[in-house]
């Protein structure tokens, strides 16, 4: 152990992919369970998270493995949520090992000095931030795995996918990445709902249901002080099936209107 608790030569990034189609309340409460482990969570809606482990080790000691572990227990026996947790020492790898798990779940753990042989077999698309596209233009020089793309030169992979993709391609490929995970929590959200006590056909009482969810929405914002950015409606049939509508709001800055003062006499 170094001076400040964290360990040498350990894998401290961690990347958490929940299922699809998470609800958002229950992702809430997976970011929940990983401020128990460490203080610096960075969410990436809407299913996974960053979580940076360095501070936890002086608490739970240098096996990040264990830690992976220990999160899948609680989200399992607490909400009922299954995990896939990859640890490397970079944000990409990390983020190519959680990916690489096999289903419904589990923990892959990459150390520091095995990043490079363990991401080489890997396809080129396996690649955290290699998108299609960059794989497809890749492919079609010979390109087929991060092992090739590492032995190309990065002046070769900037020339074949563009300045900056072809150099954060070219760092990827040899598991270098720089980026911090950076504390970034959710923005505060807010739900209201409406059951109906039996089968409703008539279009003007969903309407009025309706109505009605938008005014207390809109008075519970106001005084929270709030404002919104989005709106998602839900809704749920009596077969279980589900339609979900998500739009966001336009961006419209205040303005300040001056008034003259009204003409007297």
């Amino acid at each position: 152990m170094t001076a400040d608790g964290s360990a040498r030569g350990v894998a401290t990034v961690m990347h958490v992919r929940c299922p699809d189609r998470l609800p958002g309340e229950t992702y809430r409460q997976v970011l929940e369970q990983l401020a128990e482990l460490s203080p610096v969570v960075q969410a990436l809606p809407p299913t996974a998270a960053l979580v940076e482990l360095k501070g936890a080790l002086r608490y739970h000691g240098p096996d990040t493995r264990r830690l992976g572990e220990m999160l899948r227990v609680r989200t399992l026996s607490r909400l009922g949520v299954d995990v896939r947790v990859g640890i490397g020492p970079t944000v990409t790898v990390a983020a190519t090992a959680s990916a690489q798990v096999d289903e419904p779940g589990g923990v892959l753990a990459v150390a520091p000095d095995e990043a490079a042989d363990w991401l080489a077999p890997l396809p080129v698309e396996a690649l955290y931030g290699i998108g299609p596209r960059q794989a497809e233009a890749l492919h079609e020089y010979g390109i087929h795995t991060a092992g090739l793309l590492a032995a190309v030169t990065p002046a070769t992979v900037q020339r074949l996918l563009g300045g900056k993709p072809g150099r954060l391609a070219a760092d990827r490929a040899r598991g270098i990445d720089p980026r911090p995970v950076v504390p970034r929590a959710l923005p505060a959200s807010t739900t209201v709902r409406n059951t109906f006590d039996r089968h409703t056909l008539d279009g003007a009482e969903t309407r009025a249901a309706l109505l009605g969810l938008v005014v207390t929405l809109g008075r519970l914002l106001r005084h929270r002080g709030q404002a919104a950015r989005a709106l998602t409606l839900t809704l749920t049939f009596a077969g279980g099936t589900s339609w979900r509508r998500p739009a966001a709001l336009p961006s419209r800055p205040l303005t300040t209107r001056t008034c003259a003062p009204w003409p007297t006499g």
